[in-house]
């Protein structure tokens, strides 16, 4: 097992991880008795590959089927003893492993979204097939944290409250313009519009996303959308919205995003910015995840936020941390993904099958135990334009 039984002895000290070579020996990496979980290899060349860059390696690995969890547990099980021992401790040297220098700076380059390539980037994720979404994703298609107000929720129900909050948060009136930045399929924008009967203007740069969203609002004349970089719109707007978009934006675009946002703003305005975010500081995107899932796609830390806030003159008027509820979100999508299997692949394939159970048990895993969190934050231009309290949002 060597050089690969280096890393893993240091590492497991939570449950047992038990690694059956391509010779068939079992190696045991025991912390704890239990959970304990059990991997095959069948490539030798495995062992130097997980050594040397584990956070590319193993994702492949599982996607090329040269790496498979043993039965009756399944990736997520192995993904969670794993960032288990890697969770968020100020004592924890594991947590956060810094890459190489020059992984490092790709990771800086990779972060200046031109208007070209934030459109590459979402069309990379988001111009799949419609039916796959439809697999596992609630009738609205939210494709971002839900949120649980009692344990029995279904995620339709979920993501309901989810969109009632924003909404609450908005301060609708059936009078005001409302710019969805980010609006996806377009659910939201709908939503917004029925519970107050404002005008909703939806922005992506998706064009099978817009496709969808214009042909779901054809009942509704006070909703449109647009094929457009929120960069370049030009009106102002009595309210902004913008939800799993800012994870998308790019560090280096950050302030250009906040200074759009007070100028879109009327000045009574109110935004509300709803993105996946770092309870642990700022980091860096995994290098699998960046590769085959969220090219130009990063969790900002709150500290990297708020200067970029206080900077456009916009000020903070709530701020909400939602924290286990898009870990929750994750396990009902896992659950219709591992219940749809054989139409995924028939939509794709056996790979597509596997990397798309890896993405969303690593996702979950984030947010269980490295230190993911949401962030809603409420914006405004004066300290005024919203209530003073937060009765409003449960009244």
């Amino acid at each position: 097992m060597f050089p690969l039984s280096i890393f893993l002895n240091k590492l497991i000290s939570h449950g047992t991880l038990n690694v059956i070579d391509t010779k068939g020996k079992k190696h045991a990496f025991v912390g704890t008795e239990n959970p304990e979980v059990t991997i095959r290899f069948t490539d030798p060349s495995l062992l130097w590959k997980l050594f040397l860059k584990p956070d590319l390696k193993a994702g492949e690995a599982y996607m090329d089927g040269t790496l498979i969890v043993e039965p009756p547990h399944n990736v997520f099980d192995f993904l969670n003893l794993i960032t288990k021992n890697m969770e968020w401790r100020p004592d924890n040297p594991f947590h956060l492993m810094g890459g190489d220098p020059y992984s490092r700076f790709k990771g800086w380059l990779n972060q200046i979204n031109w208007p070209g390539k934030s459109k590459d980037n979402v069309a990379h994720h988001y111009d799949l097939s419609d039916d796959l979404y439809d697999l596992f994703l609630d009738p609205n298609r939210q494709y971002s944290s839900a949120f649980f107000i009692d344990d029995d929720d279904s995620l339709e129900q979920a993501q309901k409250n989810k969109m009632n909050l924003l909404a609450k948060k908005l301060l609708l009136k059936p009078e005001h313009n409302v710019l969805d930045i980010g609006c996806g399929w377009g659910g939201l924008s709908l939503h917004l519009s029925d519970v107050s009967g404002a005008n909703v203007t939806g922005v992506t740069l998706s064009e099978e996303q817009l496709k969808v969203a214009r042909k779901n609002a054809e009942h509704n004349g006070k909703v449109s959308y647009r094929l457009q970089d929120y960069r370049l719109v030009e009106e102002q707007f009595d309210r902004v919205v913008s939800v799993g978009m800012f994870e998308h934006v790019g560090r280096k675009q950050y302030q250009t995003f906040f200074n759009k946002i007070y100028d879109c703003l009327t000045e009574d305005g109110v935004a509300l910015i709803h993105t996946i975010g770092r309870a642990d500081g700022p980091g860096e995107t995994d290098p699998w995840t960046k590769k085959y899932i969220f090219p130009g796609g990063y969790a900002p830390a709150l500290s990297e936020i708020a200067p970029a806030i206080e900077k456009s003159g916009l000020y903070i008027t709530d701020m909400e941390v939602l924290r286990l509820h898009y870990a929750n979100t994750l396990t009902e999508w896992r659950k219709r993904v591992d219940a749809n299997k054989d139409k995924i692949i028939e939509l794709y394939d056996d790979k597509f099958l596997r990397m798309w159970e890896f993405y969303l048990a690593s996702a979950e895993c984030a947010f269980r135990n490295l230190g993911h969190v949401v962030f809603q934050f409420q914006l405004t231009k004066w300290q005024d334009n919203v209530p003073l309290t937060r009765r409003y949002l449960w009244d």
